[in-house]
């Protein structure tokens, strides 16, 4: 009877826990909508930050897309996130392929030399490729966005982990049938490893959606600018430092298309995830 109570107890707690940090976590977010809602008189008129409104409205939301152009930002964010992510995983597939089923002299020696790039700090690369790409006159290009993020050591190790989690068996059927290597990626490998290739993409997405650092530096042409580094712009020339309502209306708006996509691939996410941290 005791441990039922205690172990009642302690669900009590873990749930009481629970709430509290998804309290926690979630009121910037509450607090984000809750602003971009609000009139700017509204707003400015509040000497005591209120946690509800009751005269919501919607105009903060229409002037994001018509006082700033919030929708070439948008334009330009989703050709650099496809372009980006596409390209990078026509390249880590078949490197995570190589390093896990191809039998080739020195195959360790170049894997470890490989994971040692993660060792170089961001700053370094970053420097390196935006020489590279000035002396390429690629500034100001989608091309010259693009070709820095076409590849990820990281993302290369997590697919090779799962790829090798493959019994050998299917492989060695396969070519006992005279299967290709590439069919037999495309048919057996990619598919079992579905959950983990999805997770890689849509991590890739989110991580291309809020670049920042690299888009500030490779382009000083508006024409170019992402949904990250234009809200700086917006802040500097559209909606001025004062208007906060407005700001964070085109903050919503640029954050609304990654929440939705978790939700719909949180699952997928998290069997990626799993599945990556084990193996056999």
């Amino acid at each position: 009877m005791i441990e039922k109570k205690s172990a009642s107890l302690s669900r009590v707690l873990i749930y009481v826990f629970l709430v509290i940090w998804a309290v926690i976590v979630l009121f910037p977010f509450y607090w984000m909508v809750l602003t971009s809602v609000k009139s700017f008189a509204s707003y400015n008129s509040e000497y005591i930050p209120r946690f509800f409104t009751t005269e919501p409205t919607l105009q903060n939301y229409a002037d994001a897309f018509t006082t700033v152009p919030l929708g070439r930002y948008f334009l330009n964010t989703l050709i650099f996130t496809v372009a980006t992510t596409g390209l990078m995983m026509l390249v880590i597939v078949p490197a995570s392929f190589a390093f896990a089923r191809l039998e080739f002299r020195g195959r360790n020696l170049v894997f470890a030399l490989f994971l040692s790039l993660m060792m170089i700090p961001t700053e370094l690369v970053i420097i390196t490729n935006y020489v590279t790409i000035v002396n390429w006159n690629l500034r100001n290009t989608y091309l010259g966005l693009i070709l820095p993020s076409v590849t990820s050591v990281f993302y290369i190790y997590l697919l090779k982990e799962n790829f090798e989690a493959i019994p050998d068996e299917l492989y060695q059927a396969a070519k006992v049938d005279g299967t290709s290597d590439l069919k037999y990626l495309v048919k057996v490998m990619i598919p079992i490893c579905q959950p983990t290739v999805v997770t890689i993409i849509i991590l890739k997405v989110i991580e291309c959606w809020n670049s920042y650092v690299w888009p500030r530096l490779i382009t000083y042409d508006a024409n170019y600018y992402l949904v990250s580094n234009g809200i700086q712009e917006i802040r500097e020339n559209g909606f001025g430092r004062e208007n906060t309502p407005a700001m964070m209306a085109a903050v919503v708006v640029i954050s609304v298309p990654l929440i939705v996509l978790f939700l719909i691939f949180r699952k997928k996410i998290m069997a990626g995830v799993s599945r990556g941290g084990t193996k056999g």
